[in-house]
């Protein structure tokens, strides 16, 4: 198991770098994980990162690219929450890196 340095803790990550613990995100977590991915959050990313977290809060689950766009394209709207935009933003990834970057576990369904 490695671990992320964040404002002088270090934070246990699982094998495949998802926080193990969701109480230790932050925003600052937040930016240190996309660091890690090459990412520099954008306003349009904090969007994204937040509307995940409040998924998980309501649903208990991390969403799976469907339910992810869906649920964006009925919060943000269809330019928004649409396929193309996420891919662009999370490196093709969305559903994945959307969760690891909002602190969430990975989603059941993703490889």
């Amino acid at each position: 198991m490695s671990a992320l340095r964040v404002e002088g803790r270090d934070l246990p990550l699982d094998k495949d770098g998802y926080l193990v613990e969701l109480a230790d995100w932050s925003e600052a977590t937040a930016e240190a994980l996309a660091q890690r991915e090459g990412i520099n959050l954008s306003a349009e990313h904090w969007e994204i990162l937040l509307l995940v977290r409040s998924f998980y809060a309501e649903f208990q689950l991390s969403p799976a690219n469907r339910p992810l766009v869906k649920f964006i394209a009925s919060k943000l709207g269809p330019e928004k929450g649409n396929s193309l935009n996420l891919n662009r933003l999370f490196n093709g990834t969305p559903a994945k890196l959307a969760a690891k970057l909002a602190g969430l576990p990975k989603p059941t369904n993703c490889l």
